[in-house]
C-alpha cells in the first residue's frame, strides 16, 4: 500500500479508500501537522488537528548563541530532529550569516537531513534506514571520532545517549539546546465530544513528551477514554511510555516518525481493525 494511499480499481470502480471512515488525532505542532492532515485525508480518512506539543524558544538563548559564536571550532555539528534544523540555523544566519566551511553536518533521520537542503546545505552523515539515534551512531564517519569537537543541536531534556557514546569515543561534545517543547494551550473540547459520540478511532503520536503532555491536557474526564484508544506511535520506546500511563492497547510502532511511515502504519492499523469487524 502507498504511503499516499492511492485507490486501486476493482472491476473499474474506484476501491474505497484506506482510511475511509476513519479519524486520526493528529498530535504533530501546529506548524509540522499540515503535511501528515493531507496524507491522511488522501486516504479517506479525517484528520483532527490537536497539537500535542509546542516548539519554543529555549530557556537560554545566550547560551546558545555563545556556541554559534564559536562554531568555527566544531568538526561535526549534528541535528537531532527537523526543529532543530530551524530554530539553530535560523539562529546561526542571524548571528554569522552561514555555516562554518568544512564542517560536517549529520542528521539522526532523513527529515532533519530534508530540512537541512531546504535550506542550502547537505547532510554528510544520515543513517540509510532506522531513524535513531542508535542508528546514526552506527555510521562509520562517527566511529573515529577521538579528539574532535562535535556540537549537538537539540531541543532541552533531550536524549544523552548521542552525546554520552561520542563522548565514550573521545570526542569533545557540546550541547547546543536550540528549542524547548511546550504543552500547547488548546481547548479538548472537541475530542472529548467526538469520544461521547464514539468516534475518535485512532492517535498518531511521535513522541513520549506529547503522550504524556495528551494526557494532561484531557483532564480527569477524558483520560480514560483516552487510554482506551488506539495509538499508533513513532517510535518502540512509546510501547513502554503507554503501557506505565495505562493505555489498554498494545501501540502499532511505525518504521519512524516520518509522515509517510506514520501513515502506512494507520493504515495497517485500519486494515486489521476492518477484518476484525468483518
Amino acid at each position: 500500500m502507498s504511503a499516499a494511499g492511492s485507490r486501486a480499481t476493482i472491476h473499474g470502480q474506484a476501491a474505497p479508500a484506506p482510511l475511509q471512515g476513519v479519524t486520526v488525532l493528529v498530535t504533530r505542532p501546529a506548524h509540522q501537522a499540515e503535511g501528515f492532515c493531507r496524507l491522511v485525508e488522501t486516504a479517506g480518512g479525517r484528520a483532527l488537528r490537536f497539537p500535542a506539543l509546542e516548539i519554543q524558544d529555549p530557556a537560554d538563548l545566550a547560551a546558545l548563541d555563545a556556541v554559534i559564536d564559536r562554531l568555527d571550532g566544531f568538526r561535526i555539528a549534528i541535528f537531532i530532529s527537523p526543529n532543530a534544523v530551524h530554530r539553530a540555523i535560523g539562529r546561526i544566519h542571524a548571528r554569522r550569516g552561514k555555516l562554518p566551511p568544512g564542517l560536517k553536518l549529520a542528521t539522526v533521520g532523513r527529515k532533519t537531513a530534508l530540512a537541512l537542503e531546504r535550506l542550502g546545505y547537505r547532510a554528510d552523515i544520515c543513517p540509510p534506514a532506522r531513524f535513531d539515534s542508535e542508528a546514526l551512531l552506527e555510521q562509520p564517519q562517527l566511529q573515529d571520532v577521538a579528539d574532535r569537537p562535535v556540537v549537538i543541536f537539540r531541543g532541552e531534556g533531550g536524549r544523552e545517549l548521542l552525546g554520552a557514546t561520542l563522548t565514550a569515543r573521545g570526542a569533545k561534545v557540546t550541547y547546543a539546546e536550540a528549542y524547548r517543547r511546550g504543552r500547547p494551550d488548546v481547548d479538548p473540547g472537541p475530542v472529548l465530544r467526538l469520544w461521547s459520540q464514539g468516534d475518535g478511532h485512532v492517535i498518531a503520536i511521535t513522541s513520549s513528551e506529547a503522550l504524556r503532555n495528551l494526557y494532561e491536557m484531557m483532564g480527569e474526564a477524558g483520560r480514560q477514554r483516552l487510554c482506551s484508544t488506539p495509538l499508533v506511535v513513532g517510535c518502540g520506546r512509546m510501547v513502554d511510555t503507554a503501557r506505565e500511563m495505562g493505555f489498554k492497547q498494545t501501540p502499532v510502532v511505525a518504521d519512524d516518525p516520518s509522515d509517510e511511515a506514520m501513515l502506512e502504519a494507520v493504515q495497517k492499523w485500519a486494515e486489521k481493525r476492518k477484518q476484525t469487524h468483518e
